[in-house]
Formats: structure tokens, sequence, C-alpha cells
């Protein structure tokens, strides 16, 4: 967005809730609202810091992720338009479209329309399109104004600048309200929530302040082994890096000055462990001054594990809790995000409703709308219950919120909210295991065409009847990355991860580099097709 002065920012301001206050009239249950003739405009763009992005291998496929909302389709009177930087392959829709139950394929393809900016440049989606006005116009043409309503991945000025262009509400919190997702604006959620959440910092810009609440921190916890130091606005874990302190503990409190505690914790800092491969401090440190950065406690212990909870608030204000998971974590100290399983353990899942409502009409009460996510930090305790911490918000989709969705619009079915489980209509519980960190250098060069022949070929896929298998994403990365996304339901934990283990063996196999026989489609004998022409 160019400058303005601060009137224009405010009638803009006011103009863009004034469009979100219209979602109100339409919100008379969320099944209704789910249910309700639509247009529904998709811009996945992930408008959050470009070199943070960039630590993400495959990001620039990463706007598939919002695939699922296909399934909205299922719904005959729901229009959809779907926005991306490039075109996606043809069979990766087809591939959507054909999980929908009971809906022909050609009707639902007849309400999709796709439109690209044809731009792979490193910047967010949304301003491709603002600098597009002729794309403006025809997404503009396209939608019925009182019918329609755009989501996001996350929401920032330039969404909000696309929502007033086409004059359309936005579902999602408005970009002041952002603040709320960052690091530090988290651990303020969690305080004024009274969530429990681990001691540490208010966000500093600076090398020198870094070093200085690291020390404060330390005094406050004296026996403290570890810290985390995270970029106010790093994703998945990728900004988070690891301060030991055991290095360094001659100048632990009561050993050394302050001044000597915080020179030395400004000299370890180069040698953190990072969580993303391709950090280093040099880069880190000046990203402190852009982005700002926060230190943590490192919560330790011997048998932890990192749950999460997903909630969303309603235009009219209400806190509707839709899923808890255990996070499945990597990196080189467990902070990378990679996959998750539903549901969260039973030991802790109604803990995590309890105290995801608690950030959530928090949240509400800032003026927050859609979806909200809170990931924690769980350690067993000798003879007690888990010892729960909150360490982030994410005021935006994550990476829990497809596989629940796809669970959610391919069942149709509910979530019970006394036991923390999922039933589809016919009253079975579901699980599943997701992931969108499939990847292996094996994987590369297969492309969408292949692993549809591999799926086919071993009824990998997802079976309506007995609503469960495998729903794949992120098939624009496979060829280029090796890498995939993948969420297997089933009717048990062990069902899932069975599927799960299923799929990577096959992939495994089909991607063997002394394979030279094909065998996902070596027993079929098909005309060769080259440009809609048998040859």
């Amino acid at each position: 967005m160019g400058k303005v002065n601060i009137s224009e920012l405010d009638r803009r301001v006011d103009n863009f809730r004034s469009l979100q206050l219209t979602l109100r009239d339409r919100w008379k249950t969320i099944e209704l609202f789910d249910n309700s003739e639509a247009d529904i405009l998709i811009i996945p763009s992930l408008s959050i810091d470009q070199r943070e992005l960039q630590k993400i291998e495959g990001c620039e496929h990463y706007e598939e992720r919002l695939l699922f909302s296909l399934m909205r389709l299922r719904n005959p009177r729901t229009r959809l338009i779907y926005v991306t930087s490039m075109p996606m392959h043809p069979s990766i829709i087809d591939y959507y479209l054909q999980l929908l139950p009971g809906i022909p394929f050609s009707h639902a393809r007849n309400r999709l329309l796709l439109l690209s900016t044809y731009d792979s440049s490193l910047k967010p989606l949304s301003q491709k399109i603002l600098e597009r006005p002729r794309l403006l116009e025809r997404i503009r043409q396209a939608l019925r104004q009182e019918k329609a309503f755009m989501v996001c991945y996350n929401s920032t000025d330039l969404e909000a600048e696309l929502s007033l262009k086409l004059d359309v509400p936005l579902y999602a919190a408005a970009p002041d309200l952002q603040i709320w997702g960052s690091k530090s604006g988290s651990r303020q959620i969690f305080a004024e929530s009274g969530v429990p959440h681990p001691d540490g910092s208010e966000r500093v810009w600076n090398q020198q302040d870094l070093a200085q609440a690291a020390s404060d921190l330390w005094e406050r916890q004296p026996t403290l082994q570890r810290i985390v130091v995270k970029l106010n606005e790093g994703i998945s874990g990728e900004g988070n890096a690891l301060l030991d302190l055991r290095s360094i503990m001659n100048v632990a409190p009561g050993q050394a000055s302050i001044a000597e505690r915080v020179a030395a914790i400004s000299d370890r800092f180069a040698t953190m462990r990072f969580q993303s491969s391709q950090e280093k401090w040099e880069n880190f440190s000046g990203r402190i001054s852009e982005l700002g950065a926060i230190v943590e406690a490192f919560v330790e212990g011997e048998i932890k594990r990192s749950p999460s909870v997903q909630g969303r608030i309603t235009p009219t204000g209400e806190i509707e809790i839709l899923s808890t998971h255990d996070q499945i974590l990597g990196g080189p100290d467990g902070q990378i995000y990679l996959g998750c399983r539903f549901p969260a353990d039973e030991k802790y899942r109604l803990e995590l409703q309890q105290l995801g409502l608690q950030v959530g009409r928090k949240l509400a009460e800032k003026g927050a709308l859609e979806r909200f996510g809170v990931d924690f930090i769980a350690v067993e305790q000798e003879n007690g219950p888990w010892d729960i911490q909150a360490i982030e918000i994410n005021l935006r989709k994550g990476g829990t919120t497809h596989p629940f969705m796809t669970l959610k619009l391919l069942t149709n079915g509910r979530y019970d909210l006394s036991t923390g489980l999922f039933y589809s209509q016919q009253g079975r519980p579901k699980y599943y295991i997701a992931t969108d960190n499939l990847q292996k250098d094996r994987y590369q060069g297969l492309l969408p065409n292949d692993l549809m022949d591999i799926i086919a070929h071993h009824r990998l896929h997802f079976d309506s009847c007995t609503e469960t298998g495998t729903v794949f994403h992120l098939m624009g990365c496979l060829s280029q990355f090796g890498k995939l996304g993948l969420t297997s339901i089933g009717d048990s934990l062990q069902q899932a991860e069975d599927m799960y283990n299923k799929v990577v063996k096959v992939l495994d196999e089909e991607s063997r580099s002394n394979s030279q026989d094909f065998p996902a489609f070596s027993d079929y004998d098909f005309p060769m097709i080259w440009d809609g022409h048998n040859q």
C-alpha cells in the first residue's frame, strides 16, 4: 500500500470493519453459514515476511494448502474462485473434485473458477493481484457481492486493501490485530487470559537488549539450562534458535556480574543452534532490528509433547473449539513443525480445550475473527497431571487447519467437546495423522500424474464408503523438491498410522533408483495422447 495520511487510513479501517460487519447479517448458525448460498473467494496468499518464508523448502507451492476449500463445492449452491500465483496442474484440481461425495464432477467444476497471476516472483499473492487491475476487475465481475466473502491464509494490509477494492468482506482477523499472533503478542494474551506460559521477555530490537533480556531471564530462573530465542514473526519454528547456558555456567547468577553475564551471552549468540538449516547468526541478527525478537525459558522434560488447540471466533463473537492435536516436530531441537496427530492425547485434550477457550475469549475481546490456534508444551509429571505451558498463538490458518477441514468436509461429521473426538455421520470416531513434510530426494522427478497412477494402482485414495484412506496435498512440490503432504484418516489412530506408513513404503518402492519397470502402470495398455489426439 502507498503512503496515506492518518485520516485516509482511518477511513480505510472504518470501511474495512463496516464491510466485515456484513458477515454478521449472514451468520445465523455455523451450519447455516457453512451451507448457505455463497461465492467464496480463496486468496491463499502467504503474506508474511518473505525471507522467513524462504526457509521452508517448496514454499512457493504452499498456496495449494487451501485446496481443501474445493470440498465446499459439495454444497450445490456454493461457487468458488481460487486464485494462485502460478497455474496448478489440472490433475491436482481433478483429484480434489473427485473426492466430493454425492456431487457430479462436472457440476462442481462448473462452479469453480481458477485464476492465476502468472507471476512466480517472491511477493505475496495478494500484492500480485493488486498490481493487476484487469485481474481484479475479472474477480469483481465474477462475484455476487451480496453473497460473497473472502478467505485467506493470513490477514495483512494487502488482504484488507484487496477486500476494499473488491467490496467483499474478509473472513479473518483485521490486519491491526495480527500483533496478537506474534511471539510477543501471544505472551501478552496468555498473561491477560491467565494461561500458563514459560517465563520470558517482551520484544526487543537489537543484540544488546536481547542479551540483557536473556540475562534478566536467567537471573529470575537460576536453574535454567537453555533459552529459546525467537524472531517475533518466525513461522513453523524456523525463526527459533536455542542458546545453551551450560557452556557459560561460569557467569551464572551469583557467579559473575550482570555486565559479565550479558557480555558472555552476547558472545554466545553466534554459536546458537538455529532450527532452520539455512540460518546463520549474521542473517538472524539483522532480522532482529526488522522483526524484533524475544527470549523464553526452554521447557525441559523427560517425556515432553507439543499439543495444540484450534478454534474460531464467529462474526457474532462466539468461541468455538474445533480440534486438538499432538504436533509432530523435528529439527535440531524438536521445534520445527512437521505434522500432527488428531486428536491430542486424552490425558490432556480437555484441558487444552479449556485453555483454548480462555485464549479465544481474550482474542474476541480484542476484536479478532475466525481462526486461531494455540501451541503448547506438555511435560509429564511424576504421579500427577501433565504440566501444560502455552508458547504461541497463530492468528491465521496453520499446519493443522487443512487436515482437520479435510476430515470435516469429507465426512460432514461433528466435533464433540465432551470427549474431544470427531464423529462421522455414522457415529464412528475418526482419527488421522497428517504432514506437510514427507520429503525424500528419491521422490524428486515424480509428476502429479505419476502420483495419481501410484495412488490408483495401490489403492491409496480416500474411500468415501468407509471414510478411511489418504488425502494428498502439496502435490506441486513433489517433482522439484521431492516433498508431499498427506492426511491419513482411520477409525483408530493405529489404523491411520498404518495407512500413512503404507503410503511411505509404496512411494519408496515406486521411486527406488534401480526401478525401470514402473509397476504403477506397467499392467495397462493405453493409447498415447498428444495435444488431445490419439497417435
